[in-house]
């Protein structure tokens, strides 16, 4: 699992990035996702297992993020997976090849 590029980083906030980690055909239950926490003072690698019912497993590669961040990582990866079979029934990819957003931090 190869970290994203240094530009990711935000200047303030947080960004969170789901990136397929291997093909995967359209009618997956499931996909495999390597993920990452991004900050302006860290980065941090997850493993992500995504199911279209919703459920989400998210394991730290390392030391974890906060669990602030953490969560919000869990909560873009349970929306991704929540959305899949919408997206199989529309034609469009089961599983995106990429996920990235942004949060500012809550004081």
């Amino acid at each position: 699992m190869t970290a994203p590029d240094v530009r990711l980083r935000p200047v303030d906030g947080a960004r969170y990035l789901l990136e397929l980690a291997a093909p995967t055909p359209a009618s997956a239950t499931e996909a495999r996702y390597a993920a990452w926490v991004l900050t302006p003072a860290m980065t941090v690698g997850y493993r992500a297992t995504l199911r279209e019912d919703g459920e989400v497993e998210v394991a730290a590669l390392d030391a974890p993020a906060s669990p602030a961040h953490e969560a919000a990582l869990r909560m873009f990866a349970r929306l991704t997976a929540r959305g899949a079979v919408g997206r199989r029934a529309e034609g469009l990819p089961t599983w995106p090849a990429r996920v990235l957003r942004w949060r500012a931090d809550k004081p």
